[in-house]
């Protein structure tokens, strides 16, 4: 065969070459792109429902603390008013200068270790200046790489330095590969309660969430009950023998975190939910303030501009006996000083922009009636530290026969 014969399949072979490294290559990428889909729905897992939580520290070890102990305070009806403030902390990394790469951001992590550490400290400064007596704090990342796997749980709880506090683990993500340029990561978060008073015991109950996809991107919801007894004596709530009693009232902080990125039936799921706690712990004769980010617009208007978690709040769904304690009070005691011209969160789909920046009553209070609210906030930081500004609101528990 001549020279001339041989070049066609020369070229011919090159071709084959070529497609046969082509085909290799996107058989590896399909390969490594179905063993990551394999992984993150491998690793799905929720915690289980009514599980317990242990407030920290023990009353009891503190005699052994070198350290003086927080003050203590005592919660009790009458005269006597309390402060409550709710803070979605955002895992401290939204300056107003950062956006989020899920509402159409830039960033996917805090800009800085060093930065993230500094935020967390002015905004617990911010929150001292207020001095509350309990503090709803949501999106508090215990091991995240969006947060260098720095633990803003205990950080938090040792610049703020209540006397007890209780965490209870809200999301929990697999290796999120997204995006690109700065995955996400594998990241744990929650809620964090501090208290200035006794919490004799928590419980966390996980809300419903999307059976689809998108589960992976609201990954196990929740929200925490902390019991606050009555009263100066909590020897007998310190005695593992003691028997309960029944008949005793408590004051029940739940803190909460509906969903951002879920359909509307999965938001009506785990309103009916929470409700059902709301009016459990209300026929027992309890004092109930449910606090934290709801997720919806808490002045139930509509706005043709609000994205999709920005819906009005069902307020004409809220149980009997239960309202937000920034409208008027039915138990006819007094109608309570209010101040919510601000709003609480903005869009994370740009830096903060007064003029451009869409922006929401998020976050809040529901109180049950046989609280008198006083004085209710909506304070206006300009988003200095989070894509949310604190709530804050002053109450007092009303005698039975008042």
């Amino acid at each position: 065969m001549s020279e001339e014969e041989k070049k066609p399949k020369k070229k011919l072979t090159k071709k084959r070459l070529v497609l046969r490294i082509v085909l290799i290559v996107l058989a590896v990428i399909i390969a490594i792109v179905g063993a990551y889909v394999i992984y993150v729905f491998a690793s799905y897992h929720r915690l289980p429902d009514s599980m317990e939580l242990t407030p920290e520290p023990d009353p009891m070890r503190y005699g052994f603390m070198d350290r003086v102990p927080p003050e203590r305070i005592i919660v009790e009806p009458g005269e006597q008013t309390y402060t409550i403030m709710s803070y979605n902390i955002g895992f401290g990394a939204y300056t107003p200068d950062y956006s989020f790469f899920m509402d159409g951001g830039k960033y996917s992590w805090a800009r800085s270790e060093d930065g993230l550490k500094q935020n967390l400290v002015d905004m617990s400064s911010a929150i001292q200046s207020y001095d509350p007596d309990f503090i709803l704090l949501q999106e508090v990342d215990e091991d995240g790489t969006r947060t260098y796997h720095f633990n803003e749980v205990s950080y938090m709880c040792s610049l703020l330095d209540y006397f007890q506090h209780v965490y209870a683990q809200n999301f929990d993500s697999p290796f999120l590969f997204w995006p690109l340029w700065q995955p996400h990561g594998a990241n744990k978060s929650g809620l964090l309660t501090l208290s200035s008073a006794y919490i004799s015991s928590a419980l966390r109950r996980s809300l419903p969430v999307s059976d689809s996809i998108s589960k992976i991107v609201d990954y196990d919801r929740c929200y925490s009950i902390s019991r606050i007894p009555l009263g100066q004596d909590i020897s007998k709530y310190l005695d593992p023998n003691a028997e309960p009693d029944p008949d005793e009232k408590e004051l029940v902080i739940i803190n909460v975190h509906l969903s951002a990125y879920s359909t509307g039936s999965v938001r009506e799921q785990q309103l009916e939910m929470l409700y059902g706690d709301l009016q459990k712990e209300y026929e027992k004769g309890n004092y109930v303030i449910c606090g934290g980010d709801f997720n919806h617009n808490l002045r139930g208007e509509d706005d043709e501009k609000a994205p999709g978690w920005a819906q009005p709040f069902p307020m004409e769904s809220l149980p009997d006996g239960f309202n937000f304690g920034f409208l008027d009070s039915e138990n006819g005691k007094s109608t309570p000083e209010v101040n919510i011209e601000h709003n609480s969160c903005r869009d994370a789909n740009e830096a903060y922009n007064p003029d451009t920046t869409f922006t929401v009553l998020a976050d809040g209070f529901i109180v049950s009636d046989n609280i008198e609210v006083i004085y209710y906030e909506a304070i206006d930081t300009q988003y200095a530290y989070s894509d949310h500004d604190p709530v804050i609101m002053e109450f007092r528990l009303l005698d039975e026969d008042t």
